[in-house]
This record gives C-alpha cells, structure tokens and sequence, in this order.
C-alpha cells in the first residue's frame, strides 16, 4: 500500500494555466479586461451564499461589493453575517436588476433558487457581467441550450459551481487515468444519501412582509404562497425546483462524466418514486438513473434523500471501474483497488494543499475557494476554466434526462450530438417550460 509518497502535487487549480488565453466552443478568443479587482455580488442569500463570501474573502483580486435577495430578513442576516466575520459590510440590494444595471459590479454569483439560474446567468452576460452560476445551471434542457447560447455569444466568463473540478486530488486521479492507472474505465457509479424529513402538506398562508413573492417567483408561473416552499423546500417542487438528482447528484454525476471521458448519452432509464413519506415532494426520494454512451461506458447515479446509510464509508462520492482496477472519488480525496478491492494507494486532499471536508451546512470547503479563484483569474487573465458553463452544462443535461426518464417511466434514445430525446414527443415535451408574462427566454 503506498500512502501519499507515489508523487507530490501540484496545485493545478489555482495556479495551471495562469496568463493562458482562452477559447471557447466556438473557437473565438475571449477578450479579458486585465482589471485588479473583481467587484462580484451575490445573488440569493441562502446556505450557499455564505460559502461563496467566505471563498471570496479567501480569494485574490476580488472584492464582494453588493448582495442582493427579495427576503430582507434573510438578507439582513447575511449582512450581520457578512460584517461579523469580514470586518466589512456589502452593498445591500433587492432587485437584482439593479446589481445588472450597475457598472461597478464586474461579475455575479447566483446562488438563488434553481428556476432563477439559467435566466439570471443570462441576463447577467447580457448586461456585460462575468458569472458564476450554483449547479444546476438550468431549470430545463432549453434553457441549458440558451445558457451556452448566451455564453458563447456575449464573450464572458461563465463557471457552473461543480467545484469538485477544482479538487487537486480529483485531477490528479482524472489524469492518472488518462494515463491507463487502471486499465480501460466503462463504469462509473455515483450516489448520494441523506435522511430529510417530511415537508408536510402546505396550506396557503398571507405572504410575509419581508418577502417579495412577486420576484421571488420571476419566471415561473404564479402560484399562492404556501407555507411549506420557502426557504428551502422549493428544490422538490417542480415549479421551481428540478429534485435531488439535480441538487446533489449534478456533482457526482459530473465527475464520473469527466473520468470516463463523455459527453451526451445514448440511452437513460430512471427507476424510483417518493417512497419514504406521502407529503408535497413532487419529485423522488428514492432514484437509480442510468446514462449509456458510446464507446461501451456507463454511468449509474443512486440517490436516497430519506435513507443517510453509507456506501464505502461515505454519504455521497463516486468510483470509477477500469480493466485493471478502480478509484474512488469524494471530496477528501483519492483511494486506488484493484481488481478484488485492496486498497493500493490513498492520496489525500488535505496533503495535497487543502483540505475540503466540512459539515458546515453551507458546504464551505476549500475546493469552493479554488473555484472561485479560478473564475476569479479567467477574467483577470484568461486563465482555463475549470467548468466553463458549455462543458458544465453537460451534466445538468443529464441529470434532466433522468427526471423526464423517471417522470414518464420510459427509457430514453438520446442524440448523442444535439442531446434532444428521438422518436418521443411526450418527452421532447418536456424540453422546455411555461413562463410567466414577461419573463420568457430568449
């Protein structure tokens, strides 16, 4: 067994490809401005937000100017918060079209509800800013389509928040196996599990005075305020949320897809339901979602929102199955089997420079530090992205054809170019969404 002593690390994620130019799809050549700080606001105060101020206080050459949320309780919490720890306060903000209108502000991070990213990411690039989008990076496949439209259309910089991509052991593995470590990789399986009590069934209650329901909701078709969605029970409606697969398997689900080196799938199936209570979930506790590509590989993601047993000692993760062995992937780091499961090599991220382990609900840990820092260096000098939104974009793709797969309990054939669903129109359906008055995408 040999621990940590096979190779030293080197920090890929913050310092690689520093002062590189980048190119984007299209092969058009980003114009960066060479500015000395990075003015970014935060967009939606919830858990998340509090990860990214700290990983922005961390970070070089970037400064959070404004904050913004429709929940001035919320946002007034994060303020305290923010002057507490920071010793400074942000600028406070309740329309987020104010922060777009503002030239001070270089660059957003949205950590708002799901059903706001992919509109927000791009309003944002058209008013000229670079952002920094939470996973998932859509509400839908259309607007995922849009998403990268945008992106390759406006030049900014844009990063979906899979921050795993910016793990020094991660990629240490990745090229390990792009170097054959463990043979030919096929099988890929990733999984999450939690144990999340019941939301209840919700009775429409008067809106909070705190609470700007109207912009809360944006594009999303109007519904009566209840008291069981805000602040956090919106992930499992279909309004606004996309489900667990969605909210954490995107990460996971991600990093099996860069080991195994694909794109778009052939075929997904998805098999599950809400098994654990009889309550206003929408979408399921319980899904095993399986992605078939090209080249004979596979990519399995087991999700239990309602069942926190482990799997290899770990509540979520993934392990990459080769010819000659596997890895398993989590965010501490990187273990080596081979082909009858001894453990051969373990290296650690915590030796490798970081250290990611949290259990603050935030999910505060130092990958999200290097994310940020690596978005922060692309606009600054054209550093490569670690996520940039038309690779990222892939993975959420994903993890949407598993919800329309489950939804209609049917297997999928897929377009592995185009990833539009064939021969399916009830699916094809399900491509895009209603929009309130106003707000539709374009």
């Amino acid at each position: 067994m040999i621990k940590q002593n096979r190779r030293s690390f080197i920090k890929q994620s913050a310092l690689a490809g520093t002062g590189a130019v980048m190119y984007l799809s299209s092969g058009r050549v980003m114009a960066l401005p060479q500015t000395e700080n990075v003015n970014i606001a935060i967009l939606g105060t919830g858990g998340r937000s509090y990860a990214l101020a700290q990983a922005i206080n961390d970070c070089n050459n970037i400064n959070l100017s404004h904050v913004c949320d429709v929940d001035s309780l919320r946002l007034d919490a994060f303020l305290k918060s923010a002057g507490e720890k920071f010793g400074k306060v942000p600028a406070r903000e309740t329309d987020f079209r104010r922060i777009l209108d503002n030239k001070d502000v270089d660059a957003i991070a949205i950590a708002t509800p799901e059903h706001w990213h992919a509109p927000m990411a791009i309003m944002g690039m058209e008013s000229g800013k670079h952002v920094y989008v939470e996973k998932p990076c859509s509400h839908n496949l259309n607007e995922n389509e849009l998403l990268v439209a945008a992106y390759r259309r406006y030049g900014k910089v844009c990063q979906m928040g899979n921050q795993q991509r910016s793990s020094n052991t991660s990629q240490q593995a990745i090229s390990d196996i792009r170097e054959g470590i463990i043979g030919d990789v096929y099988y890929a399986k990733a999984w999450y599990s939690n144990s999340r009590g019941s939301i209840g069934n919700g009775k429409e209650v008067a809106v909070p005075d705190t609470l700007d329901w109207e912009l809360w909701q944006g594009p999303a078709p109007r519904e009566a305020y209840r008291d069981n969605v805000h602040p956090y029970n919106w992930h499992w409606f279909r309004n606004w949320g996309t489900g667990e697969i969605h909210n954490n398997g995107t990460h996971e689900i991600d990093i099996c897809r860069w080991a195994l080196d694909v794109g778009l799938p052939t075929r997904v199936v998805s098999t599950g339901g809400r098994y654990h209570f009889s309550d206003d979930w929408e979408f399921y506790d319980t899904q095993n979602a399986d992605f078939e590509f090209d080249g004979d590989k596979m990519i399995t993601w087991e999700g239990r929102s309602c069942n926190s047993m482990k799997q290899y000692g770990r509540g979520r993760g993934a392990i990459i199955h080769g010819t000659n062995g596997s890895i398993l992937l989590d965010r501490d780091g990187y273990t080596r089997y081979d082909l009858d499961g001894n453990e051969l090599e373990y290296l650690s991220e915590k030796n490798s420079g970081t250290s990611s382990s949290t259990t603050d609900t935030s999910g505060f840990d130092s990958l999200t530090v290097n994310h940020m820092q690596n978005f922060v260096n692309a606009i600054r000098n054209g550093e490569k992205l670690q996520a940039p939104i038309d690779d990222a974009s892939i993975s959420t793709h994903l993890c949407h054809l598993g919800n329309i797969a489950q939804e209609l309990q049917q297997s999928l054939s897929v377009d592995k170019q185009t990833g539009k669903i064939m021969n399916n129109q009830k699916a094809m359906d399900k491509w895009s969404r209603d929009y309130a008055p106003g707000w539709e995408l374009s």
